[in-house]
């Protein structure tokens, strides 16, 4: 016999009436979780959604296109000087030469390849660190926390610029090279991050839930604490790759970046500022226009990721 076989019908209907659905019946504020889709479907339809992130994208897509897929159509020697030195653009020489008679056109492509791999590679080095070492601090808290932070806290006193040219001046630079030294002063922001979003999260019941069940502290950390932090990961991933080029274009500006024949766009650049009152405006413009466009890519994507990620901004 059933619990509510005793009950009058009426007062069965009466109690049940609160938990009836009915057709005008509001949702919940989150919306209805079962119509939704994935979480990873409302942030790619968020995302996309977002012009900016749309047209960074298409930014990123065109810039990869031009550095990776270029050469193969667009043959030029860009190692070897020749007498064709300072050549206007024209016929051959679509973006003229520079003042060792390489093509303008083929070093911005071989150039390309070299600060997209050095400014992603950095990125995501950095990123993982710094992701390590704040998930760490954060989660141990105490004296592990006020050390580890106090580390993060002396770097960060110290001025970029010094450490880059220290280390630049030290090494001969290569692309190893400089992925390692922009990957020593750019993980200190997402440790920072990661740090903070742990503090938050140590405290949640899950996390609660797998220490009293026996789950060891660096299986917490990487298997909760760090999926639960991908949000500010992923933002900070694609600022610090803008961030990244941005430090390899100072060092090439400055004359530290890779050592001829090889390019980056920040070396073209540095090298065409010599000219400025030459009239010789395709060896300034063209990678400076690169440097500004691959920026503000990246920016788009971060800006695009952040409002994606942000529950409070996503569709229910």
């Amino acid at each position: 016999m059933s619990i509510t076989e005793d009950l009058n019908p009426e007062l069965e209907r009466e109690l049940a009436a609160p938990f009836a659905s009915t057709p005008g019946a509001s949702v919940p504020e989150g919306g209805d979780v079962t119509g939704s889709g994935s979480a990873w479907r409302l942030i790619v339809r968020s995302f996309f959604e977002n012009k900016l992130g749309i047209l960074g994208v298409s930014l990123l897509v065109l810039l990869l296109l031009f550095s990776f897929v270029g050469p193969i159509f667009y043959h030029s020697d860009t190692t070897i000087a020749t007498y064709n030195i300072n050549l206007p653009p024209g016929p051959g020489h679509p973006l003229g030469t520079d003042p060792s008679g390489r093509d303008v056109l083929g070093r911005l492509m071989t150039g390309g390849q070299d600060s997209l791999i050095i400014g992603i590679v950095s990125a995501l080095v950095s990123t993982i660190i710094g992701t390590l070492w704040g998930a760490i601090s954060g989660f141990f808290g105490g004296a592990v926390d006020t050390v580890m932070m106090r580390i993060v806290d002396v770097l960060l006193a110290i001025p970029t610029i010094f450490i880059l040219l220290y280390l630049e001046t030290i090494y001969h630079p290569t692309v190893l090279l400089l992925i390692i030294t922009i990957s020593v002063v750019s993980w200190l922001t997402a440790a920072r991050l990661v740090r903070g979003e742990t503090l938050s999260l140590r405290t949640r019941e899950y996390v609660r839930a797998v220490r009293i069940m026996g789950g060891g502290r660096f299986r917490t950390i990487v298997r909760h604490i760090i999926p639960n932090t991908i949000g500010v990961v992923v933002v900070q991933a694609t600022f610090s790759v803008a961030n990244a080029i941005l430090i390899l274009a100072t060092l090439g500006f400055l004359g530290f970046g890779l050592a001829p024949p090889a390019a980056d766009w920040g070396s073209m650049l540095s090298g065409g500022v010599n000219y400025i009152y030459d009239g010789y405006w395709w060896l300034i413009y063209p990678p400076g226009i690169l440097i500004v466009l691959t920026v503000l890519a990246f920016n788009f994507i971060g800006d695009a990721m952040r409002d994606a990620l942000e529950v409070r901004l996503q569709r229910r």
